[in-house]
């Protein structure tokens, strides 16, 4: 992990590319086009972007209009102004009769930190995650971004896709192959197994680094399609370790901790510590700042980790 950069940034070149290759594809924001990156699209298809202002709603229920005529919506927004402020759309009139509407999130979790608890979206794969027809991808880092986007264009139905706001470590090559609904293993381990999804990911990798050396061997997962969950994957991982550990940059109720915990409790009971933001309401700072506070930072995922084999 040499270099750093910001998934929206990527989904916005991806998009002009995509633009070409799929020529039903539109492009609908709630005014941050800045912020998703949707401007070098609106320049070269202008007449397939469409703005609807401060006004979520209106956009995902004109999504779902849109898709009945055979056109692919991308609907773009902060993620807690999808999963909130838009939940009902997102359900009654996008997943109920199952639309292809693409609903492209930014902002998710408290890394987006100085903007404060009403921009920093910790309950949103809980809420979208519990909707019938959803799926819902979150890639790690910005190498991950144009495949899993592109197979989400491609995937008949609603997908809810969420980034972060700010540059993430790039962990993967541009060969590295993506499947949604199937989690990349990115090492094995006889100790601990660490399933990560988002940004959370590259905390994760240096959690197993320094780990490893002192002494303990892990194993990690990009779980980067919470929904459907790769069970298999990680009940194969979990059955050779002593404890699980899921990080995620949400709630640890309701998204990726809770999804792990509901399949290991039904297919293969094992230890779990779940890593996220704890049932709280969070404040305004820097993420790193966050991170510490709510023990989400490397030093005390490791202490957590180890008290956690000793007990």
């Amino acid at each position: 992990m040499t270099q750093s950069r910001m998934l929206r940034e990527e989904f916005g070149e991806a998009l002009v590319d995509f633009g070409k290759m799929y020529t039903n594809l539109v492009v609908l924001d709630a005014d941050i086009s800045s912020s998703l990156k949707t401007g070098a699209f609106t320049k070269k298809y202008q007449e397939r972007h469409f703005n609807f202002g401060v006004a979520e709603q209106n956009m995902l229920m004109a999504a779902a209009g849109i898709a009945t005529t055979g056109l692919i919506p991308l609907a773009c927004t902060y993620a807690t102004f999808a999963s909130m402020r838009a939940c009902e759309q997102i359900r009654s009139m996008i997943c109920y009769p199952k639309l292809n509407v693409k609903i492209i999130t930014t902002h998710g979790g408290i890394e987006t930190g100085w903007d404060g608890p009403t921009h920093q979206a910790t309950e949103d794969i809980a809420m979208m995650r519990s909707i019938p027809n959803m799926t819902l991808v979150g890639p790690a880092d910005a190498t991950a971004v144009r495949p899993l986007l592109q197979q989400a264009i491609e995937l008949d139905g609603p997908v809810y896709f969420r980034m972060g706001r700010n540059p993430v470590a790039v962990i993967y090559d541009s060969n590295q192959q993506f499947t949604i609904g199937k989690a990349v293993t990115l090492q094995e381990g006889g100790d601990v197994l660490l399933v990560a999804a988002g940004n959370m990911v590259a905390s994760a990798i240096n959690v197993v680094q320094k780990l490893k050396q002192q002494g303990l061997k892990c194993g990690l997962i990009d779980m980067h399609t919470i929904k459907p969950l790769d069970e298999e994957t990680l009940v194969d991982a979990a059955g050779h370790v002593d404890l699980v550990v899921s990080l995620e940059d949400h709630n640890v109720i309701g998204g990726l901790g809770g999804a792990v915990a509901e399949c290991l409790a039904e297919k293969l009971p094992k230890p779990l510590l779940r890593i996220g933001v704890p049932d709280t309401f969070t404040e305004s700072g820097s993420p790193r700042e966050l991170y510490e506070k709510y023990g989400m930072d490397t030093e005390t995922i490791i202490e957590r980790i180890k008290t956690s084999l000793q007990n």
